[in-house]
């Protein structure tokens, strides 16, 4: 039997995934379509969804710099954008997918001497190869329209962040009605050119018992990101009270 090539794949028509009948997500993404976009997007980045997604970086890292010191965790790190917003009390470790992104990143740290920034790596935020419960807050802007999977992914973040430590997404969420859904149903097909879905319901990041939804907040540009606060419950076995 002849295995489908990456052109195949890309024939095939988009996929629409539905959830008790409800459309959660259309376009097809896959690791191969991810890397060709941020390699085609690596150099001219800061320049154009930097600009757009700035708003929304620079408010997650202001919740996560309220928290005090911390090991923090950000997935899909790219080309480094947030990295000199963060105080220099916490400890960054980055991850990507992208190779080109993490050159990008790898440079800013060397020229800014970021070195709160103990580490950047190429990484699957789906098999994240860190410990359980290695960092105080796991952040991830941008990322979860852009995996293949992001229950997988979500799973992952969770699993990394200590108990009583928060998960921060900032993500587009697609919108049913008005001007805005129309265009977001039309680019839908073209998600594996774009590189992320323009149509993908929030319900796919509510997939893990241990996180608690503690916060949602629509950010600038006109609320086409939104901020997502979790908190992970401490799960430990605690002794019951004396009778």
């Amino acid at each position: 039997m002849r295995s489908m090539s990456q052109t195949d794949y890309r024939r095939q028509p988009a996929l629409l995934e539905r959830v008790q009948g409800r459309v959660v997500s259309i376009g097809r993404i896959d690791e191969s379509a991810v890397l060709d976009a941020y390699r085609r997007w690596a150099p001219v980045y800061d320049y154009t969804f930097g600009l757009v997604a700035r708003e929304g970086r620079r408010h997650a890292v202001e919740v996560i710099n309220k928290k005090g010191e911390g090991r923090v965790l950000e997935v899909g790190v790219g080309t480094g954008l947030s990295l000199p917003d963060y105080k220099r009390r916490l400890e960054v470790v980055g991850i990507d997918l992208s190779p080109d992104m993490l050159e990008k990143a790898r440079e800013r740290v060397d020229q800014e001497r970021l070195d709160h920034v103990t580490g950047l790596h190429e990484m699957d935020a789906a098999d994240l190869k860190f410990a359980d419960g290695s960092f105080d807050t796991v952040v991830a802007m941008f990322v979860m329209t852009v995996v293949p999977e992001p229950e997988a992914v979500m799973r992952e973040l969770s699993r990394v962040t200590k108990p009583g430590g928060e998960v921060l997404l900032v993500n587009h969420f697609s919108q049913r009605e008005g001007v805005r859904g129309w265009i977001e149903r039309r680019m839908a097909p073209f998600a594996d050119k774009i590189g992320w879905r323009s149509i993908f319901d929030i319900s796919r990041v509510a997939v893990c018992d241990d996180l608690e939804l503690v916060e949602r907040k629509a950010l600038r540009p006109l609320g086409l990101f939104t901020m997502l606060r979790f908190a992970k419950r401490d799960t430990a076995v605690r002794p019951s009270a004396a009778a």
